[in-house]
């Protein structure tokens, strides 16, 4: 009996509908015109000026101290939140729990809105300090679920081993926490890292003067008619976000083995 077709066309179909105008942006970065619309060669000279304007770069290094700052930190907090909540049952677990999974759910615009009532009322002045503390909020929530997911298979008789043959914590944590959650944590890292790095709605809430994010930026060059510059942008970004992906999926995979 010959198999349907439809499944496989609808695949592509979904497929074509969600990349199709990725791939057209790509091909638009190469292109000299400055309109999308007419191809008029191949050029390079979009990625050139990209190169030479000094107000992108100044966003890109806001938001890669920011990203870096808010990922060591809630990578940090986020494996010792996912370690509390797997070992230890209590209700104030159930309470720490509703309190990390609470950033993922509550939407962004509402936490941007609250956390900017926050550091008003703290007479916190906007700067890249808030976008710090504003992404590491919910950064922490990503990391402590990732490690929290890989910590569903971890065998504490390991530990406890250990401890029998007189380990104490400092070892066991440098000798079998961290090369057995190492893929869990570095996954969850780079996911909080991409998340920061791509936020615009919590930060353009809470970005105060010259703390202009790369997200904030673009979205300012969008109504200036950059797109060439936008498109060239955007396929660096792709690329650094694909490689991201890939080094994650990796490193899960070479956790199952």
């Amino acid at each position: 009996m010959k198999r349907s077709r439809v499944p496989l066309i609808a695949t592509i179909l979904v497929l074509l509908f969600l990349y199709l105008p990725i791939v057209i942006l790509m091909v638009n970065s190469f292109n000299e015109s400055r309109f999308g619309g007419v191809w008029t060669g191949f050029s390079l000279k979009w990625y050139e000026k990209l190169f030479h304007e000094r107000a992108i770069w100044n966003a890109v290094q806001n938001s890669l101290i920011v990203g870096l700052s808010a990922t060591i930190i809630s990578t940090v907090m986020g494996t010792a939140a996912a370690f509390g909540l797997y070992r230890y049952k209590s209700r104030i677990q159930q309470i720490q729990y509703a309190l990390i999974y609470s950033p993922l759910v509550i939407p962004d615009i509402l936490m941007g809105m609250s956390l900017l009532l926050f550091f008003v009322m703290s007479k916190i002045p906007l700067s890249l300090f808030t976008i710090f503390v504003a992404h590491t909020t919910f950064c922490i929530s990503y990391v402590t679920m990732v490690v929290w997911s890989k910590l569903q298979n971890f065998d504490f008789a390991v530990i406890e081993a250990a401890q029998d043959l007189g380990a104490g914590w400092g070892t066991i944590a440098r000798r079998i926490l961290a090369p057995l959650l190492a893929p869990g944590i570095i996954s969850g890292a780079l996911l909080a890292f991409t998340m920061s790095l791509d936020d615009y709605i919590v930060s353009s809430f809470v970005a105060g003067p010259g703390s202009t994010t790369l997200p904030i930026y673009v979205y300012g060059m969008i109504k200036f008619g950059s797109t060439p510059l936008i498109n060239a942008l955007s396929t660096i970004l792709l690329v650094v976000t694909f490689a991201l992906a890939w080094i994650t999926q990796h490193l899960t995979k070479g956790e199952t083995i």
